[in-house]
């Protein structure tokens, strides 16, 4: 599989193949999932409408369960909700979605997700090296989620998540496995 990718994209790169390059584009944000992720419905040359999922770079929201992830999301939507916006693409994610820096008239809005503390800068993926001066501003004015000091980062909540229910999944098999 892996073979065929890469010959595949060297074949591309070399043939000049448009389909495999990434393209800004324009569209109105017609959902907002989380803080860090939109659906835009994206208009064609041809007229043809096409809605795509864009996952913000460089940022993590809280988590819909976790402390801010309501506000997070809120944030975002007064930023870019019903809004025309220019998604700056830089590839995709595992989960097919667009990643991209989302612009509304003037404004990075990944950018303002950190500096208004409504979001970490995602160091593991970070494509914007103003992220990190951004989220310790936040932090030290205490915006946002920086408001409260036992603030847990997205990715170790994810993984607490996991760990909890794998725990229970293991419990419910044992007790299972106990009953005669």
């Amino acid at each position: 599989m892996r073979k065929t990718v890469f010959w595949t994209m060297l074949l591309a790169g070399m043939c000049g193949w448009p389909a495999l390059a990434w393209a800004d584009f324009d569209g109105r944000v017609v959902r907002v999932a989380d803080g860090d992720t939109v659906t835009v419905l994206r208009e064609h040359a041809d007229g043809r409408k096409e809605q795509v999922r864009v996952r913000l770079s460089s940022i993590d929201a809280p988590e819909r369960r976790q402390a801010y992830g309501t506000r997070s999301r809120e944030h975002l939507a007064k930023l870019v909700f019903e809004r025309q916006v220019r998604i700056e693409e830089q590839g995709s994610d595992r989960y097919g979605r667009v990643i991209g820096v989302v612009h509304v008239d003037q404004v990075n809005a990944n950018q303002e997700m950190v500096h208004a503390g409504m979001a970490w800068a995602y160091r593991q993926y970070l494509n914007d090296s103003a992220m990190l001066r951004l989220e310790t501003g936040a932090k030290r004015a205490g915006r946002g989620l920086w408001a409260d000091k036992q603030a847990m980062a997205p990715w170790e909540f994810r993984r607490n998540e996991a760990a909890r229910r794998k725990a229970e999944r293991e419990a419910r098999e044992q007790a299972a496995a106990a009953t005669p």
